[in-house]
């Protein structure tokens, strides 16, 4: 099943007609997001672990295919992203252990994109 990207898929024409009612909130979201995840003194994958866990704590959908797909993009690791999950589930308990699947699921999902030959990944990506 491809969990992160029917998320994805389902959230995206509600997600368009709100951003066409509010663009400026989400113009502002938006520099929020590139500035939080630019690269500094912690690398974009670092930064894309720790959102994808805090999304398994907030157990948000969206949130976590959201980040599976950057923590993916960034070159993490399945391992990687599985101890990132471990984290979530030690602060959260329970329902990270829910959550946690789902988010291991979508990152998978989407480190299957980054693949060599894969389809999704053109050359020069």
């Amino acid at each position: 099943m491809d969990y992160g990207k029917a998320v994805q898929q389902e959230l995206r024409g509600p997600a368009r007609a709100l951003r066409h009612t509010i663009p400026q909130v989400y113009a502002g979201y938006g520099q929020l997001h590139e500035a939080a995840l630019a690269p500094g003194a912690l690398d974009a994958k670092t930064k894309e672990l720790i959102a994808l866990a805090i999304a398994v704590s907030k157990q948000c959908d969206g949130c976590i295919a959201a980040h599976a797909r950057g923590a993916a993009e960034h070159g993490s690791t399945p391992q990687e992203a599985a101890e990132a999950i471990g984290v979530a589930i030690l602060m959260n308990g329970g329902p990270a252990t829910v959550y946690g699947p789902r988010a291991f699921a979508a990152f998978n999902e989407f480190h299957a994109d980054q693949e060599p030959g894969h389809e999704n990944n053109p050359p020069g990506r």
